[in-house]
């Protein structure tokens, strides 16, 4: 039978509770406003606005510096006074623990070929909001990674947007306390990211791709991309690096419904020549489109593209991720239940033998396989040749 509820979301990353960040607000209001003659009313204003910015700047900043292929000078920047406001002892703690995770997954990538020399972390506040003595700020991070050149083939670089949301408190006598910073996007979180598993709901029984390999090199396995081919991988590769950032308006959005992984991909796939399947017929999942009133389960759903396209005889199952070459697509199953959590498809592939993949739910482009390999070691993955 058909599932009732589409597994269309991708993996949502648990909640990262930061303890407090300290910001007077007299100092917040020096910039802009009169100060209060109450320093207890908690407002937010400009430079309030700023201050909030720069602690996300400073957290973000230290995790993906953690990544980097060199020793990080010390001490880290959000250890220090960040426009004079420090980070608690509770806070270091917290934020020690998901640096020296991140060292983990550093080395995880080293083993696998792979080493990022730079970063650029940018942090813009979107929004705020003040009810009572709770302050909410919506950020947005956009983070650049370059790659090491190992093997020598590798793209220059890969990035991501991603958003977060933190939370304040003012204490009685008027200062800020940065009480909870969580990411907002669904899907596979991002490699500057500590990951804590979620618990998911076992799917149906029903007849699935076999799991692949995560070795490298993988056993050769060629793929046909030029003249001759039923599709354009070239053309899916393009739509992916031009909408993995900008949306393209032309299709809705899933993000507040689960995740728009598989939707993304699947407007990938149209792009190079796939065809919509409209009839139904007594098969499971035997339909793939999308329309101005709806779509079919297969087009959003992360489990139900996999369905249709086995059934449908779309894809073939590889048996290592690293034989994925331009347009296959990968999915992962993080906490190995048997419900994938996330679609991704190949944008590029190196000469020798690793493939980048771009995806939305963070939206990121080029993230090595290597990458998503080594910060979930413990995930289950699927490679789809297209």
């Amino acid at each position: 039978m058909r599932s009732k509820t589409l597994s269309r979301r991708c993996s949502t990353v648990t909640a990262l509770a930061l303890s407090t960040v300290l910001l007077p607000l007299s100092a917040a209001h020096a910039a802009d406003a009169t100060p209060t003659a109450n320093p207890a009313t908690p407002t937010v204003n400009r430079a309030t606005t700023d201050a909030f910015g720069r602690i996300a700047d400073a957290v973000f900043t230290d995790r993906t510096a953690a990544l980097l292929d060199r020793p990080q000078a010390a001490p880290r920047t959000a250890l220090k006074a960040t426009a004079g406001i420090p980070l608690s002892a509770a806070l270091a703690r917290t934020e020690g623990t998901s640096v020296n995770s991140l060292r983990g997954t550093r080395d995880r990538l080293a083993a696998l070929g792979e080493a990022y020399t730079a970063a650029d972390t940018q942090v813009s506040v979107d929004k705020t909001r003040v009810r009572g003595d709770r302050a909410t700020a919506w950020v947005t991070e956009t983070t650049t990674l370059t790659y090491k050149k190992i093997r020598g083939d590798e793209p220059d670089t890969t990035g991501f947007s991603a958003h977060h949301v933190l939370t304040f408190t003012a204490r009685p006598d008027g200062i800020w306390k940065l009480a909870g910073l969580r990411a907002t996007d669904q899907g596979t979180p991002q490699v500057n990211q500590p990951v804590t598993p979620t618990a998911r709901m076992t799917p149906m029984a029903v007849v699935d791709a076999p799991r692949a390999a995560t070795s490298y090199p993988a056993p050769a396995n060629p793929k046909t991309l030029g003249r001759g081919t039923p599709y354009d991988y070239a053309a899916m590769a393009t739509y992916a690096e031009k909408y993995w950032k900008n949306y393209n308006p032309a299709y809705r959005k899933f993000n507040a419904v689960g995740g728009d992984c598989t939707n993304f991909v699947s407007q990938s796939l149209l792009a190079g020549g796939w065809k919509p399947v409209t009839a139904v017929t007594p098969e499971e999942y035997d339909t793939w489109y999308y329309v101005a009133n709806g779509q079919s389960d297969s087009w959003a759903g992360v489990n139900e593209w996999s369905w249709f396209t086995q059934t449908a005889h779309r894809t073939t199952p590889l048996a290592n991720v690293y034989q994925m070459d331009v347009g296959d697509v990968m999915q992962a199953d993080f906490d190995k239940d048997g419900s994938k959590d996330h679609t991704m498809i190949t944008s590029y592939r190196s000469p020798s033998g690793v493939p980048y993949l771009t995806y939305h739910d963070a939206d990121t482009y080029r993230r090595s396989a290597s990458s998503i390999i080594a910060s979930y070691p413990g995930a289950a993955y699927y490679a789809y040749r297209t």
